[in-house]
């Protein structure tokens, strides 16, 4: 291949060559070598299939999640597949089927039989869905499909369709596997069927496998008539009250994270393990909260004894209590008490690592201990006193005007009484232009040094 391009043809001495023609040797040079590469990429297979094999095997760092791609090539992708035929039902303690039916609203709840955390949250219930995913959210709503989901395949199917079709779900005491076997589209029935799992592990471990799912490429399913995801997501719920309507409150979901996997990487016995990643919510006490180095901005809550980085599922609980004020308190006395370690003499060495020092940890849970009661007493306190003042200056204005009010009453004649009546509002010469704009009016200009009734004088003689 080198010798399409050899080095000496490519070469040319811009000293030689004016400014355009410099620029458009410069775009066909360029050019060339594009060409040069994907000639090369396509006559040799193995550099594609290289670059597949890197990508497939890496492990991408999802904050929440750490996902892997295998490919139809790889065993993994071949034992991570469950087979529910060769399994035995003493070794299940639920299972269920689904089937005839069409769309998320037709989904089964289900109870788990141990506690699955997802994004740090411990579920116990979920809702299998025909539509190719598992909702994770405790508000049923009509569009499970926007978040809060576990989708190996989210798709328009519809079981209905044929009576092979059917969703398969089995819990063993550890592990969930749900199946949905030889669905169809509902908008391209004639595409094929698709087989496909989702696998929870009591550990937090996702599992997406496939067995039959490329009648059509992923990128092309429509998305006209129902969306088409394939990853997790997670939402946390806040309840807005309505001024117009007293006692009803409006319930928005956010979502505060997601997980999207290449649908071009979905195909025939292909598989994707997500690993989740530590979170805030694992630690249960304020030193292992605070002195954390897992990615996230992990902060300890003394009234929920809770710690978090202000975004999961208990926002409404972390916000209605005051840990945002109560960690912003706290950060402010270890900046000042810093800093006031650091200007005196006897300042310790503060290491140059991430991790606080043991002593400014010290420092911070006592402050954690103490934080919440000190500001919540804070609060109540200045609430009081601004109320008190309010109170005691309306009174102190009002009482002014009443005797204001007698005094002028009774001594019309005083300095006070005069100022006032010279300066009432009816004397203001804007209100005097309003009241007289809608008359005619002129202003008679006399001369500078004549006298008036001389010139009358005159003209009687």
């Amino acid at each position: 291949m080198d010798s399409l391009f050899p080095e000496q043809s490519s070469y040319v001495s811009r000293e030689n060559l004016e400014p355009r023609e410099r620029r458009w040797t410069l775009l066909i040079w360029v050019f060339m070598k594009k060409i040069h590469f994907f000639i090369l990429v396509l006559c040799n297979p193995a550099v594609t299939f290289l670059q597949t094999k890197m990508f497939c095997g890496q492990n991408i760092d999802h904050a929440y999640y750490t996902s892997k791609i295998y490919g139809s090539g790889d065993t993994a992708s071949k034992e991570l597949w469950v087979n529910i035929d060769e399994m035995e039902e003493d070794d299940w303690r639920v299972r269920g089927f689904l089937s005839s039916t069409h769309r998320q609203e037709r989904g089964n709840y289900l109870n788990l039989s141990f506690d699955f955390p997802f994004y740090g949250h411990i579920l116990k219930e979920i809702t299998v869905a025909t539509g190719g995913f598992i909702y994770t959210g405790d508000v049923m709503h009509q569009l499970l499909t926007a978040t809060q989901y576990i989708a190996p395949l989210m798709a328009n199917f519809d079981l209905s369709l044929s009576k092979n079709s059917s969703v398969f779900y089995c819990d063993n005491g550890t592990t969930l596997v749900v199946q949905w076997n030889h669905i169809h589209l509902q908008d391209n029935v004639n595409a094929g069927t698709f087989t496909f799992q989702a696998i929870l592990h009591s550990d937090g471990r996702i599992v997406f496998t496939y067995k039959e799912v490329i009648p059509v490429d992923v990128n092309n399913i429509s998305t006209e008539h129902h969306p088409v995801k394939v990853g997790l997501s997670d939402a946390f719920v806040v309840l807005h009250e309505i001024e117009q309507i007293p006692n009803v409150r409006r319930r928005t979901i956010y979502e505060y994270h997601k997980v999207d996997i290449l649908k071009s990487k979905i195909s025939n016995s292909s598989a994707v393990e997500m690993l989740p990643l530590p979170t805030c919510l694992q630690f249960s006490s304020c030193g292992p909260c605070v002195t954390s180095q897992i990615g996230f901005n992990c902060s300890w809550c003394s009234r929920l004894q809770r710690c978090s980085s202000g975004f999961d599922r208990y926002r409404q609980d972390w916000v209605d209590h005051g840990c945002p004020e109560e960690v912003h308190i706290i950060l402010q006395k270890i900046t000042v008490n810093l800093a006031l370690l650091i200007c005196t003499s006897q300042t310790p060495h503060l290491p140059t690592s991430h991790t606080p020092p043991p002593f400014l940890t010290e420092f911070h849970c006592h402050l954690c201990a103490a934080g919440g009661e000190e500001t919540a007493g804070q609060n109540d306190e200045r609430l009081q006193i601004g109320l008190l003042v309010g109170i005691i200056m309306v009174t102190v204005v009002m009482a002014a005007a009443v005797l204001l009010s007698v005094y002028i009453y009774t001594h019309p004649t005083s300095s006070v009484s005069l100022f006032l009546m010279e300066r009432r509002p009816t004397r203001w010469p804007i209100l005097k232009f309003r009241r007289g704009s809608s008359r005619p009016s002129y202003a008679e200009v006399e001369a500078s040094g004549q006298d008036k009734e001389g010139d009358a004088a005159q003209c009687l003689f």
